[in-house]
């Protein structure tokens, strides 16, 4: 007949079946996460391989959207549909004789000078770091508030990495 002689309330048998799906979906999360950050190391050693120093001045600097920024259309056709709407950092500068739109790092955005001619490292069209032609790049000042503290908090969460 009956191997158990108890009866498991519903509302027991809906959280047992919540739990294992979150601890699912925190192990699916985990592993995605482990390949996406070896997928960026691939990338930054790619960056890091096919970078050259350029001098430049650089004219202007905004956070716009990817198709607002006047970029090629062919780099517009390659980023993912979800990323074509959000905003990227956006230098306009000047190198040589032409004038060029790029795309800044998201980290040196800020410590990138206006008005200025600095020495960068540039990959293609995406500038990885600047220093100071004539002198040292100002730092920009600390966020204050919960934006700032939240940067702060992952700068050392990354530098404990």
């Amino acid at each position: 007949m009956y191997l158990f002689a108890f009866a498991i309330p519903k509302f027991t048998i809906v959280l047992l079946i919540i739990t294992a799906i979150v601890v699912g979906l925190t192990i699916a999360l985990y592993f995605l996460g482990k390949k996406a950050e070896k997928k960026r190391a691939e990338q930054e050693e790619q960056i890091k391989a096919s970078s050259q120093s350029v001098s430049m001045l650089i004219i202007d600097k905004k956070k716009m959207k990817l198709k607002e920024a006047g970029l090629p259309q062919q780099i517009v056709d390659q980023m993912p549909w979800y990323a074509k709407g959000s905003k990227v950092p956006v230098v306009k500068a000047k190198v040589g004789p032409k004038i060029m739109t790029m795309i800044c790092e998201a980290s040196i955005f800020d410590d990138v000078p206006v008005k200025k001619e600095v020495k960068a490292n540039v990959s293609g069209i995406y500038i990885t770091s600047v220093r100071g032609l004539h002198g040292k790049v100002e730092k920009a000042p600390e966020k204050k508030g919960i934006k700032g503290w939240f940067d702060r908090k992952m700068k050392e969460y990354k530098e404990g990495k």
